[in-house]
């Protein structure tokens, strides 16, 4: 029998918002939409993933509202983070902390700071500083003590990555020619 391909039937808003961001290669896309990626051809280079699907699910995201579609008129097409999308940051933090207790026995991947004080961000979202919740504008992302580069071909892409930068920040790599 096969799987079903929607929840829609379901009673769940767990299953309802897994319609919008369970789909292999989604949540990937949206982290690295956080990172400052926003060209298609800077998420193919990231991710390593099929345009094919890489385009199928930029359409889904943006048909649902978690990303923008920005067309400068000059052949520059950016997506971007809506409200609803960075509304997915603790979700997000949330199966990183998972991620990182789980499976990087060395430590973190990466870690957050609050960019204006520098001390770190609890699992909760809030500064082991001043205490309070950051938003995500001024959440700084750098490689922690389990961070070792995935690829063995260095891009500028990856390069900027990472870099310690804000979350948001755009990713500012040259333009193809």
């Amino acid at each position: 029998m096969a799987l079903p391909s929607t929840y829609a039937d379901r009673n769940c808003s767990l299953a309802r918002a897994l319609e919008i961001v369970g789909e292999r290669w989604t949540l990937l896309i949206v982290r690295d939409a956080f990172l400052g990626l926003r060209r298609f051809g800077d998420f193919v280079t990231q991710l390593g993933i099929p345009r094919a699907v890489l385009t199928e699910r930029l359409r889904h995201l943006v048909r649902e509202g978690v990303l923008t579609r920005d067309d400068d008129g000059s052949g520059t097409v950016e997506y971007r983070l809506t409200d609803k999308g960075i509304e997915l940051w603790p979700a997000l933090h949330a199966l990183m902390n998972w991620g990182d207790a789980h499976y990087s026995p060395a430590g973190a991947k990466r870690t957050l700071r609050h960019d204006r004080d520098g001390a770190l961000l609890g699992a909760d979202g809030r500064c082991r500083g001043c205490g309070e919740v950051v938003p995500v504008p001024e959440i700084r992302i750098e490689p922690g003590p389990g961070f070792t580069p995935g690829k063995a071909v260095v891009d500028p892409v990856s390069v900027r990555l990472n870099a310690p930068r804000r979350l948001l920040e755009p990713l500012e790599t040259p333009r193809p020619r």
